[in-house]
C-alpha cells in the first residue's frame, strides 16, 4: 500500500524534468550509475598514480554534483518511509500514522515509574499506536485522569467491545507498558458482561488439543484439553488408546450435591447447640426444604450437617443443582433458610454466607470425606498385551509403583486427597476447555488411584475415585462460544431435557475417565523410565514462537 508521503514524493519527482515520469526515472537511473562508474574509474587511476583523492578536476566535480542530484531524486522516488523501513521494521499499525504525525506525541507513553521485580525484564518504550477517533481519545484521557471509572465504560458507552478497547488504551498509557500480543478482536465481550469477567482488555489464547477416542460406558468421546504443557495431551491420548484396546472403561456417580456453609454466632454456646439440634431434627427438615427449594426450580435440599466451635455454628447445606455447577443456586437457597431461621432464633447473628466449611476452592478433608459436587468412580481392566505394547511396561511394575508412589509416598507427604500421579493436570485442562471454574480444580482433583493385578496376575485393574468433581453444563463460562463448542463435542452442551442433571453428571464421568487415562499413561512412563526423555523431546522446544507468529 502506497502511503501519503510516498505519493507526494512521487508527484514531486515527476516534475524534476519536463518529461514523462518513466523517462525521467530512466534518465536519473542512467546518470546515477554512469557517474558512479566514472568516479570509481577516476579514483582507481589516482590510486595507481599516487594522486591525492581530494585533488579533483572540473569533470570530477561535475560528476559529484550529478551523483548527489541523482541520489536525492532516487531517494525521493522511493520515499523517506521506504528508507526508514530498511533500518527500523514497522508494524502494520505504524503505517497509518503518516496522515497525522502530531498524534504521535500524544500517544507516546512515559516509562512506568513503579519498581519492577528484580527478576523482571527491563521495560520497553511503547511504539506509537494507531490514532484514535477524537471521541475515543477524549474518553481515554478522562479514564487516565480518573474522571471516568474504568469499570463504568460499558454502561457509559453502551458498546462492550469499544469499552474494552478504550480501557486497554488507557491502561497502556497509565502503566507505560504495551499490550501488543494480547488479542482484542475476535471475542464477544457482550457475552461476558455481568457474568464472566469484569473490565476486560482482551483475551488469552490457550491451545486446545484432543485426546481420544476415549471409550467410556460403551460410548466414544473425543476429550478437549486446553493446556500449554507439552506431552499432557499426548500422554492422555496414549492412556485413552490403552483403555480402548482393552474394551473401555466404566463409571458410576454415587453422590451429587453442591454445598454451602454459612457461619452464625450466638451469645452462648448452648444456644448454638440448640440451633444445631433443631436443624438436624428430621421433623424440621421438611419445612426447611420447602423454604430452601422455593429459590430455584432445580435446587433441592438434601441434607444439613453442622459443626460447633464455641458460640459459633457452621451449617453445611447440600443440595442437587440440575445441570448447573450450582454455587449461586445453593447460596440463594441458604439465604432463604437463614431469613427463615432469624424468625425462629432472633438472637442469631449471621456472620457470613460462607464459613469455609463448604469448602470451596480450598483443599479440605470435608470434601475428601463427604464429597462436593459429583462423586465419581471410574475403572478399567487393561490387558497384559496392551500394557506391554502400548504402555511399554508390565503389570507388576505398575502395581508396585502405584503402591509406593501414589499411596505410600503421598501418605508420607501428608497429602490431602492427593493420592494420585497428576489428576489436577487433566482436570484443569478439561475445565478450561469446557468453561468450568478453573479454581475449583483444587477440590475437583481430589483423587485416589488404585492398581492391582487381576486374572491370575496377567491383567491390570486400575481405578480412580474422585469425591468432589464440580462441573456444570449451563451458566458461567459454559455459554461462551469456544467453551460451548467443546461441550457440544462431548455431547453435554446445555441442560438435559430428559433428565435434569444428566449432562453435568456425564461430564463428571468423562473428567474422571480422562483422569484415569492420564494416570495410566504417566505411571507407565515413570515405570518404564520414559518421563524425562519424553519431556525433553516434546516439552523443551527451542523454537522462537515470536517469529512463528509473524
Amino acid at each position: 500500500m502506497t502511503t501519503k508521503m510516498e505519493k507526494e514524493a512521487a508527484a514531486k519527482a515527476s516534475d524534476a524534468l519536463p518529461l514523462p515520469l518513466y523517462l525521467t526515472n530512466g534518465v536519473f537511473f542512467t546518470l546515477f550509475f554512469s557517474v558512479v562508474y566514472f568516479l570509481l574509474l577516476r579514483w582507481r587511476e589516482k590510486i595507481r598514480n599516487s594522486v591525492p583523492l581530494h585533488v579533483v578536476t572540473l569533470s570530477e566535480i561535475s560528476a559529484i554534483v550529478v551523483f548527489v542530484a541523482s541520489f536525492i531524486y532516487l531517494l525521493g522516488f522511493f520515499g523517506v518511509t521506504f528508507v526508514q523501513s530498511l533500518v527500523i521494521p514497522r508494524s502494520p499499525s505504524d503505517e497509518i500514522l503518516d496522515d497525522d504525525d502530531e498524534i504521535i506525541d500524544d500517544l507516546m507513553l512515559k516509562e512506568d515509574s513503579r519498581a519492577a521485580p528484580c527478576s523482571a525484564a527491563a521495560p520497553c518504550k511503547m511504539l506509537p499506536a494507531e490514532p484514535l477517533p477524537e471521541e475515543d481519545e477524549e474518553i481515554v484521557k478522562a479514564v487516565v485522569e480518573g474522571k471516568i471509572p474504568s469499570y463504568a465504560l460499558e454502561s457509559k458507552l453502551g458498546d462492550c467491545r469499544r469499552a474494552a478497547f478504550v480501557r486497554r488504551e488507557a491502561l497502556q498509557r497509565t502503566t507505560g507498558k504495551s499490550l501488543e500480543g494480547l488479542p482484542l478482536e475476535g471475542f464477544n465481550y457482550e457475552a461476558i458482561l455481568g457474568q464472566c469477567c469484569e473490565m476486560p482488555v482482551g483475551y488469552v489464547q490457550i491451545p486446545v488439543g484432543i485426546a481420544g477416542p476415549l471409550l467410556l460406558d460403551g460410548v466414544e468421546y473425543s476429550v478437549p484439553m486446553a493446556t500449554t504443557e507439552g506431552c499432557l495431551v499426548a500422554s492422555t491420548n496414549r492412556g485413552c488408546k490403552a483403555i480402548m484396546a482393552s474394551g473401555g472403561a466404566s463409571s458410576a456417580v454415587h453422590r451429587d450435591g453442591m454445598t454451602r456453609a454459612p457461619v452464625v454466632r450466638f451469645g452462648s454456646a448452648k444456644r448454638a447447640v440448640e440451633l444445631k439440634l433443631f436443624l438436624e431434627d428430621p421433623l424440621n427438615f421438611e419445612s426447611l426444604s420447602l423454604v430452601f427449594n422455593s429459590s430455584s426450580r432445580f435446587g433441592r435440599l438434601q441434607k444439613i450437617k453442622c459443626a460447633i466451635a464455641g458460640k459459633n455454628l457452621y451449617m453445611r447445606f447440600t443440595c442437587s443443582t440440575g445441570d448447573a455447577m450450582g454455587m449461586n443456586m445453593v447460596s440463594k437457597g441458604v439465604q432463604n433458610v437463614l431469613d427463615f431461621l432469624v424468625n425462629q432464633f432472633p438472637d442469631m447473628d449471621v456472620l457470613g454466607i460462607s464459613g469455609n466449611y463448604c469448602s470451596d476452592k480450598k483443599p479440605a478433608a470435608v470434601n475428601w470425606i463427604e464429597g462436593r459436587g459429583k462423586s465419581v468412580v471410574c475403572e478399567a481392566v487393561i490387558k497384559e498385551e496392551v500394557v506391554h505394547k502400548v504402555l511399554k511396561t508390565n503389570v507388576a511394575a505398575l502395581v508396585e509403583l502405584n503402591m509406593l508412589k501414589n499411596l505410600t509416598g503421598s501418605a508420607i507427604a501428608g497429602a490431602l486427597g492427593g493420592f494420585n500421579a497428576h489428576a489436577s493436570n487433566i482436570v484443569s485442562a478439561v475445565y478450561i476447555a469446557t468453561g468450568q471454574d478453573p479454581a475449583q480444580n483444587v477440590e475437583s482433583s481430589h483423587c485416589i488411584t488404585m492398581m492391582e493385578a487381576v486374572n491370575g496376575g496377567k491383567d491390570l485393574h486400575v481405578s480412580v475415585s474422585m469425591p468432589s468433581i464440580e462441573v456444570g453444563t449451563v451458566g458461567g463460562g459454559t455459554q461462551l462460544a469456544s467453551q460451548s463448542a467443546c461441550l457440544n463435542l462431548l455431547g453435554v452442551k446445555g441442560a438435559s431435557k430428559e433428565v435434569p442433571g444428566a449432562n453435568s453428571r456425564l461430564l463428571a464421568t468423562i473428567v474422571a475417565a480422562s483422569v484415569l487415562a492420564g494416570e495410566l499413561s504417566l505411571m507407565s512412563a515413570i515405570a518404564a523410565g520414559q518421563l524425562v526423555k519424553s519431556h525433553m523431546k516434546y516439552n523443551r522446544s527451542s523454537k522462537d514462537v515470536t517469529k512463528l507468529s509473524t
